[in-house]
């Protein structure tokens, strides 16, 4: 077994600082990693006489865990900023065409690298990810996930009502689906996602397919669009009209369980938030998203009233970043703007072990802890002259809240998969 130790400033938020949860810093910490597994996260004074002859490195920075992105799409990496249109127009204006265009394996294979980087560059080592209808553009993300030893979890879109040019059958998405998850399924850190596009582009009879396949597979999760824009939910109400509301259109396929993660949940009324929580359900927070779309102002308050678990996704490309700082910031600002405040270090918390427990990962990552992946981030707070002259004398939190409100790509130095050095600021 290879073991390294690594010195530095050492944040982690593993569990819900609104719930009590224990923020673990260490001013002058020790992390050992043995085979890309966290051994001893600790203060280096406690934990040095324990490792004698293991090699440390120091590290100029604060280290956070790796950031869990909840919901990107990785197909629309080359349409983010299309300028205009809410959610329904923008899909056909610009999403519906960029994705056709993933029929290419080796236009796939080409985004699917440039995606993975963007992420390793911004500090996410792990995400729940839209591929397309395509069967080869999971493979393709596949692929290179498993060549980066990434934890990235996709699935094939199914859309049986799609446009003419993005669109499968009944058929196809089953067979497909099952194909993919017998093809990947234990290999590397990969999982799968059962990924219905949203309610309107799936035949009730493809729905009810996905939740057969969920129930099938009890390892993978279903990962879907919920409540999202006021346009699109007027028209499942129009479409579903004996539905209490959209969630219960999810909820009469089987797709509403501890496995399922519902993105944006923007327009949600207690009722079903109330079933979330009772399912286990998770909701990936998107709100660069949703401002760009003008979709509205997510509710955290709400969701934390009803014991829902919640992350944060960038959602690229409606979301305007990659980097999960940047999307904290805007977080923090519809925080502002419903009455509510999002301190830094829950923040962290949504963005590291918050998603991971959305995910059904926290066992895994998220928090730096002993057993636990060693994916972890190393953040500079002198990246940018602005960032050095508001941190310099700053507190642990006045730096992690400065971080998240001027921070981006270029606060990221280093990020760390397994225990290696993934990318490296240049």
């Amino acid at each position: 077994m290879t073991a390294q130790a690594y010195r530095a400033e050492l944040l982690s938020v593993p569990a819900d600082p609104a719930q009590g949860g224990t923020i673990r810093h260490y001013a002058d910490g020790l992390m050992v990693v043995e085979d890309g597994i966290v051994v001893a996260f600790g203060d280096h004074a406690d934990l040095v006489p324990r490792f004698p002859g293991v090699p440390v490195e120091r590290l100029p920075g604060l280290v956070v865990p790796g950031f869990v992105d909840t919901h990107i799409h990785y197909p629309q990496t080359d349409s983010i900023a299309a300028y205009g249109g809410q959610l329904l127009e923008w899909l056909e204006r610009h999403i519906f065409p960029a994705e056709a265009a993933f029929a290419d394996r080796a236009h796939a294979d080409e985004v699917a690298g440039y995606f993975l980087g963007e992420l390793l560059r911004n500090g996410t080592t792990s995400a729940l990810v839209f591929a397309t209808v395509h069967a080869q553009s999971v493979d393709a993300l596949f692929e290179a996930a498993l060549a980066r030893n990434m934890r990235i979890v996709s699935g094939k879109v199914l859309m049986d009502l799609g446009p003419e040019t993005l669109h499968d059958s009944v058929e196809t998405g089953r067979a497909d689906s099952e194909a993919l998850i017998a093809r990947w399924r234990g290999r590397g850190r990969l999982g799968y996602a059962v990924t219905p596009r949203f309610a309107l582009t799936s035949s009730d009879t493809q729905l009810a397919g996905a939740g057969d396949l969920v129930a099938a597979h009890p390892d993978v999760l279903m990962h879907t669009h919920l409540a999202e824009n006021m346009g699109e939910i007027a028209a499942v109400a129009n479409r579903f009209a004996t539905a209490r509301d959209y969630l219960d259109v999810y909820d009469r396929f089987g797709l509403v369980g501890p496995r399922s993660v519902f993105a944006h949940c923007v327009h949600l009324e207690d009722r079903a938030l109330a079933r979330m929580s009772e399912a286990g359900s998770s909701i990936a927070f998107c709100p660069t998203s949703n401002l760009f779309l003008g979709s509205g102002l997510f509710d955290l308050a709400a969701a934390d009233r009803h014991g829902v678990k919640v992350g944060i996704g960038t959602d690229v490309g409606a979301g305007t970043s990659f980097s999960l700082l940047a999307t904290l910031g805007e977080a923090y600002k519809i925080g502002q703007l419903r009455g509510t405040t999002l301190d830094p270090f829950r923040a962290l918390y949504l963005a590291t072990a918050g998603g991971a427990h959305a995910l059904g990962l926290a066992d895994r990552i998220g928090g730096l802890q002993p057993g636990q992946e060693a994916d972890f981030v190393l953040l500079d707070p002198a990246a940018t002259p602005l960032l050095t002259r508001r941190t310099t004398s700053a507190g642990l939190a006045e730096k992690l809240f400065a971080l998240q409100i001027l921070g981006d790509d270029r606060a990221i130095a280093r990020t760390y998969i397994a225990g290696r050095c993934a990318w490296m600021r240049r």
